[in-house]
């Protein structure tokens, strides 16, 4: 017999821009670097121009790496036998661990501190999700995981 499900989330980064919104942020940097450019050649700085397209090809960069983050994916699955914590990079590859739940907590103290983490403790072992999210979006999540938690650990092996 399946196992209830008490929890099953899919945590995913803030989307991106769109690719044409990316275009349109990029292409003003280049113009407005082009133009400030030109204005420090004419006035004798020109050692300064190249790093003007510099700030540009930095600024693709950048975009890239947060379009390519925010492929990022996680998946938690909590029933009353393991928690299933899938990791799914932006590659594709997916790290799957099988946790069980009866003495797991949840260690997530301040959520307004900035760099809080929300972390699954067994023992001496953590394991921190949803390091993308807001700090709301953490608080919320570790909220929902303990009364996931607390609803596994009371629930019969029979049901």
């Amino acid at each position: 017999m399946a196992s209830r499900v008490f929890l099953e989330a899919l945590i995913e980064p803030n989307r991106p821009l769109k690719p044409w919104a990316i275009g349109l942020v990029i292409g003003f940097a280049a113009a407005v670097s082009f133009i400030a450019g030109i204005m420090f050649a004419l006035h004798g700085a020109w050692p300064v121009t190249p790093f003007f397209g510099l700030d540009v090809l930095l600024l693709a960069w950048a975009m890239r790496a947060s379009v390519r983050a925010s492929k990022r994916r996680e998946y938690l699955r909590l029933t009353s036998d393991a928690l299933i914590i899938e990791r799914i990079s932006p590659a594709g590859g997916v790290r799957r661990e099988v946790i069980n739940p009866y003495w797991l907590r949840v260690d997530h103290h301040d959520p307004e501190l900035l760099g809080a983490e929300l972390a699954l403790v067994l023992h001496k072992k953590r394991w921190v999700v949803a390091s993308f999210l807001g700090a709301e979006e953490r608080a919320k999540l570790a909220e929902a995981l303990r009364h996931a938690l607390r609803d596994a650990r009371v629930a019969l092996p029979s049901e």
